[in-house]
């Protein structure tokens, strides 16, 4: 009974942080595997996509009622992450992710220092494409992203924030809101392949899912309370705590 309610709390605090920033793999991915040690590793995966999917959906739901949604944007990226998202799954299954392992604390380090450095990234929503220019760069973003989601993973919500912000001119908030549109297509994915294969635990995906969508009501409410500002100081809180991880899988355990 204890191990649930360590489970489902950790689902409610990776839910929240994911609804503003990304990154709740870091919170929720630790707790189940600490608690279930002797479970399937693609077992918990998927149990953990299940929950994912629900908390990341609710998220969506919610900043689509209160935030812009650039559709144009969102939809063809969240469209192409789906796809690219099943094609990085088959790819880990015969590609080992050692390369992108020790690649990505470097990337993420890029990430940091440019955000902190540049004071106004993300403080105002100017678009900065339409029509076959905007689709054409969505799918581009979408597909590498929901590649990178199906083959590895850590820090696909904080990435699509940074690049939704970075390349397409949306300040925090809505890059957030277009962020978890692309996720919810790219974590579906993953879990019909998790499902398909039998990996999946239903009754504890269950109980983490209702966990995580009251995190991301919390989260995503936060988010909107206390706008760009606030989702900017997590954003660089997360991406930190990433790095130290990342790095420490790659280069120490």
């Amino acid at each position: 009974m204890i191990d649930f309610a360590l489970l489902g709390g950790a689902a409610f605090l990776a839910g929240l942080v994911d609804s503003v920033v990304g990154g709740g793999g870091l919170i929720q991915i630790p707790a189940i595997f600490s608690v279930l040690p002797k479970e399937v590793p693609a077992t918990l995966l998927g149990t953990n996509k299940l929950a994912s999917v629900f908390g990341t959906g609710s998220a969506a739901i919610s900043y689509a009622r209160r935030v812009p949604v650039a559709w144009s944007t969102a939809a063809p990226a969240a469209i192409a992450a789906f796809i690219a998202s099943f094609a990085g799954a088959w790819t880990v299954s015969r590609v080992p992710a050692d390369f992108v392992r020790g690649l990505l604390p470097f990337i993420l380090v890029a990430v940091a220092i440019y955000t902190f450095r540049k004071k106004d990234f993300g403080s105002v929503h100017a678009p900065l494409h339409q029509g076959w220019r905007e689709a054409t760069l969505a799918m581009t973003l979408g597909s590498a992203i929901g590649f990178y989601d199906g083959f590895f993973g850590p820090g696909t919500g904080s990435f699509l924030l940074f690049l939704f912000v970075r390349f397409f001119g949306f300040d925090f908030l809505s890059a957030s809101a277009a962020a978890k549109i692309v996720n919810v297509g790219s974590n579906l994915s993953a879990l019909i392949w998790f499902g398909y294969s039998g990996h999946l635990i239903w009754q504890l995906g269950a109980l983490l899912a209702v966990c995580q969508v009251g995190g991301s009501l919390v989260g995503t409410r936060l988010a909107l309370k206390h706008g760009t500002g606030f989702v900017r100081k997590l954003f660089l809180v997360v991406v930190s705590v990433l790095i130290v991880k990342t790095a420490y899988a790659a280069f120490l355990s």
